[in-house]
């Protein structure tokens, strides 16, 4: 039941890196920052005797194979990666965590491809589109902050800036018990700098407003959620604008962020619970 099923799916321009793991309904998990298929495992372990779990590289990370490195690679884009993933491995609704910015891509596969997934905890959503415009033009400036220190001085002096936006300190981590630090090998700087380079830029743009979380909302349960310690961030923010738009509180999740790796246990814990409510 626990062995993991890893292959490379063809999708248009790419090839997706993805593994497969555990037992029972499918949920997969867009991840947040530079994550990759492994970043969550923790996560994963805990949730592999209740679902079938799939995790990715994203375009740009890791193992997925790309045609044209030199393509902006769009939300969109992302989920559409996503929409070829789950058709190719099942003919029911998924179920789908996204996280940050793999919030923001379900949200655009949930209106793109209406029913292809039937629920979505969208945690910590990172969706500029969703905020009044004096708040956008703050985020947009803040992030474009961020892709110019890369630029200049490589991701080193940026990914500070990014943890600050969405209210971490990476010197005040606070993590269950047992959990370790994911090592900052050369695959996952270069994930950073991926994730700098493109996929912030690409966010900042991003016009996902509440037409589409509304048209999303008609077919699939799109529940708002939040990390506990992540009221200073931005992300939380546009979880509230998401909550008001459906009329659906804030979930709670525990930790920050990133709960989903600092917190698995309590964080698959409150998947379980939310996935398993009615709508």
């Amino acid at each position: 039941m626990n062995a993991t099923k890893t292959a490379m799916l063809q999708v248009p321009g790419a090839e997706v890196y993805y593994e497969v793991r555990g037992d029972g309904p499918l949920l997969v998990i867009g991840q947040s920052g530079e994550g990759d298929a492994r970043r969550t495992a923790d996560l994963v372990d805990r949730l592999v005797a209740h679902y079938t779990v799939v995790t990715y590289d994203r375009r740009g990370l890791s193992r997925t194979k790309v045609d044209d490195p030199s393509i902006p690679v769009t939300p969109a884009v992302h989920a559409e990666d996503v929409h070829h993933l789950l058709s190719a491995l099942t003919d029911e609704p998924a179920l789908m965590l996204g996280c940050s910015l793999g919030a923001l891509y379900g949200l655009h596969l949930a209106a793109a491809h209406p029913g292809q997934i039937s629920a979505l905890i969208a945690h910590d959503p990172a969706t500029p589109g969703l905020l009044s415009a004096p708040d956008r033009a703050d985020i947009e400036r803040r992030l474009g902050e961020i892709e110019a220190a890369y630029r200049a001085d490589g991701w080193r002096a940026a990914v500070p800036l990014a943890a600050a936006l969405t209210g971490l300190d990476p010197a005040r981590i606070e993590t269950e018990a047992g959990v370790i630090a994911a090592p900052m090998t050369e695959e996952r700087a270069a994930n950073f700098g991926y994730y700098l380079a493109n996929d912030i830029p690409q966010c900042r743009v991003d016009m996902l407003g509440a037409a589409e979380v509304e048209a999303a909302a008609a077919h699939t349960r799109i529940i708002p959620a939040a990390g506990k310690d992540s009221k200073n961030a931005w992300n939380h923010q546009c979880a509230v604008e998401l909550s008001a738009l459906l009329r659906r509180p804030i979930e709670e999740f525990p930790g920050g962020h990133n709960g989903n790796t600092s917190f698995p246990t309590g964080f698959a814990a409150r998947v379980h619970e939310l996935l398993t409510l009615t709508s």
